[in-house]
């Protein structure tokens, strides 16, 4: 996938299409990084590459829960588990589920094709807005495009004091770009 979005036909394709941006650069992340790395918390919060990932997965999951109308248990305690890998969990399990959560997302925005969609706003939740009972699904998408991006931003980092690595020589390694006097595949170091 190259660094840009493409053109995009309409407003609902350029919605799908930045989601999809965004996935594949937080995925990137994550490129080259050993299991150990994957849980690594360098930094001063408790946030590794991995755990990002697989938050961005279920935050995404459960919105096109809300979004297709079934019901989701509010389950605030595994909020909390979702930013780190458990043990045992493979990191090729999320990345796997993160794949069929997004090919779940582009199946109900494209069934759904109405981006003015009604999505109900969960008000047990003080950030949520208590005068509106609903959200469309616009908002869901681009709520996700923010939250992903956000959180690829918080990955970024981490990755960073990880082993150096950062978004575009990842992207470069991952996708095999050749070397330039300005630009050089992220290599593992030795």
């Amino acid at each position: 996938m190259p660094g840009q979005v493409g053109p995009i036909a309409n407003e609902q394709d350029g919605l799908l299409a930045y989601l999809a941006q965004m996935r594949y650069v937080i995925k990137l992340t994550a490129h080259g990084l050993t299991p150990e790395q994957l849980r690594a918390t360098p930094s001063a919060s408790p946030l590794s590459v991995g755990g990002l990932i697989k938050h961005c997965a279920s935050t995404e999951e459960g919105w096109m829960t809300i979004v297709r109308g079934e019901s989701q248990p509010a389950d605030y305690q595994a909020y909390a588990t979702n930013f780190r890998l458990a043990d045992g969990e493979s990191f090729d399990e999320v990345l796997a589920r993160y794949d069929r959560v997004a090919e779940a997302t582009e199946k109900t925005v494209n069934d759904i094709a109405n981006l003015d969609h009604p999505v109900p706003i969960d008000h047990s939740v003080p950030w949520n807005p208590q005068d509106r009972d609903f959200w469309s699904l616009r908002w869901v998408l681009l709520h996700l495009i923010q939250e992903t991006a956000r959180h690829t931003g918080h990955a970024d980092i981490v990755r960073e004091s990880v082993d150096g690595g950062t978004a575009y020589p990842l992207m470069a390694a991952a996708e095999g770009w050749p070397e330039t006097d300005w630009l050089k595949p992220w290599k593992p170091s030795v």
